[in-house]
């Protein structure tokens, strides 16, 4: 268990999703592909170094994908982030591009989180395998968080669901009952020694 007293409190993961897309505006799946913010995409995440201003951070960890760096710029962490490959998207595999009423035109009914994407040509990643990733990632900032420090990951919307329920000790499919919107700011920390989502999916304005 951790001791939150006053003298020894834990700090606070930070999780920032990338700002707007072309394909996040449609709901397409976006993994592997490499597009770039919106023009209002890059408004939002503005808006998030507003909210940011001030914070300190002992680490930075950003996805590989353009749209996670431009954000960690604009929110003015660019400089000190490191690109961190396990905070990439989600990998959908045959289904990167389509929309989820698209992929269940084709299949019938379909969740992401409990039967992932089909193996074959192009094979994509299962909830196990992104929660894999995800507990990866929270290996390596944990001790800074533990000691009082802060904390701050820019990435995606699926890696980041699938790394708050590895925090709290869900399983991977539990995921599904989050939902998280671009440029909003989240914050995994501790309470009474236990792991506790502290804020989820909140706007930066």
């Amino acid at each position: 268990m951790v001791t939150d007293s006053p003298s020894n409190k834990p700090g606070e993961i930070i999780l920032v999703r990338h700002g707007e897309t072309a394909w996040s505006l449609t709901g397409q799946h976006t993994g592997t592909t490499d597009l770039p913010l919106t023009e209002h995409g890059e408004e939002q995440a503005r808006a998030v170094g507003v909210a940011l201003a001030g914070r300190s951070f002992s680490q930075v960890l950003v996805s590989p994908r353009t749209r996670a760096q431009r954000t960690a710029d604009l929110i003015g962490f660019g400089q000190q982030a490191v690109i961190e490959p396990d905070l990439a998207e989600w990998d959908y595999g045959a289904y990167e591009g389509l929309t989820t009423p698209e992929i269940v035109a084709e299949r019938g009914p379909w969740n992401l989180w409990t039967d992932g994407v089909p193996p074959g040509v192009t094979p994509g990643e299962t909830s196990e395998d992104v929660q894999r990733r995800a507990l990866v990632v929270l290996t390596r900032v944990r001790a800074d968080v533990l000691v009082g420090h802060d904390v701050l990951l820019v990435a995606h919307a699926h890696i980041f669901r699938a790394l708050a329920v590895a925090w709290v000790e869900l399983p991977s499919t539990a995921g599904q009952i989050l939902t998280l919107s671009t440029s909003t700011i989240s914050a995994l920390g501790y309470e009474h020694g236990q792991p506790v989502i502290a804020q989820w999916n909140a706007p930066a304005t």
